[in-house]
Order: structure tokens, then C-alpha cells, then sequence
């Protein structure tokens, strides 16, 4: 990406992009199946790839045939992962000075997750980020989940910037899809559950970054540089 542009609005996704979390859902996937008999099976992070919490629950029950309703299995998997995300989970390498950086330069921000909101509340507050964002959508509040433009198009519209003038940070292809879907910038972030990705999430999206120290020193130069293509570390 090259030339100038006109960014009024930073949109994070959260697990994997703003917070170092995916670790954390591989051991719940694993601990939860077993509890019923079953095993993670080859290709189920990329099957779920995108869906919304309830439609991941929605998929859980009907490919394993659990013996739960959607809300039991989404009340589960928010009572397992609440202490990880209270006490274990952190920002990406940079991340946290990046937002200081834009809430100085008035730029409005924005979180569009898969997640839940009860899960994003706990993180946000552990990391003393709650007064950071001004819009937080999860894709329960909208029709579709990802690859669908939806949880972006209605951050944006939350914060009241042009979809165009937005900058999208996504760590996983189908995520990636849908903030261009959503006629966004996006940045694709390197993470180490989804590098097996890293040829396609850089095909797709405008720019890639391995930690927010980049995209900082880039927006300091007011966009007249090529972004980098992850360079940090």
C-alpha cells in the first residue's frame, strides 16, 4: 500500500489482532470435546473460521451432537476462558502504545470481534483499556458473521466514520475478507495460530505487520511510505 491516505478510523479485531489469545481457545476446544467423548479434529479452527460465538456454538452442537443448548455451551466456554482472559491474555506486541497514539491524534477506534461481549469486557478491563474504544461490536449483535462486511460496516457506523476512511487490523484470512468486504484498508497481523495463513492473509490484505510498532512509525509519517510488510523482531 502507497500513497497517502486519510485515516479517521482504526477497527481491531480482538483474538489474535489486539490481544494475544488464540493459544488460549486451541486448550478450551480440546479440554470442552473431552469432556464429551470427542477429539478436536484436523481442520476444525478453519471450519469456524469467522463465525460468530453463537454460530460456533450452533456448530459445535450440531457436529458433535452435544447433549447442551446453544446458551449452555456458550455460558461454558465464558466461564473457561474468563480467568485466561482476566489474568493471562495481553496485548500484541505493541499494541497497547498504538492506541495511546491514536486517542492523541483523535482518531476514533473500534473493536469487531467473533467473540463475545462478556469475554471482551473482561479482557478490556484487565488491561486497563476500557476508555479506548468508541464503538465494540461482536457479531452476535449483527445478521452475519465473517467473511460478511456486517460487525465491520456496523463499528464503523458506531463511530461514526466513512467505511472508507477506515483502517481494519485482522489476523485470519476470513476476517481479513470481510473488512475489505466492508470497502476498508486492512492490515493483516502476523500470529503464530494462523502463520500457516501468512501467504494468503498478504495477498489479500493492503499491508502486514508483526507488532503495532510498525503501523505507529508509519502513521507518523503520514502515510507517504509503502506500509511495512512486517519487519518488527
Amino acid at each position: 500500500m502507497s500513497g497517502q491516505m486519510t485515516i479517521k478510523g482504526v477497527i481491531f479485531d480482538l483474538d489474535g489482532s489486539l490481544v494475544d489469545s488464540m493459544w488460549m481457545w486451541k486448550q478450551i476446544d480440546v479440554e470442552f470435546l473431552q469432556n464429551y467423548g470427542c477429539e478436536v479434529p484436523d481442520g476444525l479452527q478453519d471450519a469456524i473460521e469467522g463465525m460468530s460465538f453463537t454460530e460456533t456454538a450452533e456448530y459445535f452442537q450440531k457436529t458433535f451432537a452435544l447433549p447442551l443448548t446453544i446458551e449452555e455451551i456458550k455460558d461454558c466456554w465464558n466461564r473457561m476462558a474468563f480467568e485466561k482472559y482476566r489474568s493471562e491474555v495481553g496485548f500484541k506486541p505493541g499494541a497497547g502504545l498504538f492506541l495511546d497514539y491514536l486517542r492523541e491524534h483523535g482518531i476514533r477506534t473500534g473493536i469487531a470481534t467473533s467473540n463475545s461481549r462478556e469475554l471482551v469486557r473482561t479482557v478490556l478491563a484487565s488491561l486497563g483499556a476500557n476508555d479506548k474504544f468508541d464503538a465494540i461490536v461482536t457479531s452476535c449483535d449483527v445478521a452475519k458473521g465473517k467473511p460478511a462486511p456486517d460487525v465491520y460496516l456496523k463499528a464503523a457506523e458506531m463511530m461514526g466514520v466513512a467505511p472508507s476512511d477506515c483502517l481494519v487490523f485482522e489476523d485470519v484470512t476470513a476476517g481479513i475478507m470481510a473488512g475489505k468486504n466492508a470497502g476498508m484498508h486492512v492490515i493483516a497481523v502476523d500470529d503464530e495460530f494462523s502463520r500457516y495463513q501468512e501467504e494468503r492473509k498478504r495477498r489479500l490484505a493492503d499491508g502486514f505487520i508483526r507488532c503495532y510498532d510498525e503501523v505507529t512509525a508509519w502513521m507518523e509519517s503520514e502515510q507517504k511510505a509503502d506500509f511495512p510488510a512486517g519487519s518488527c523482531g
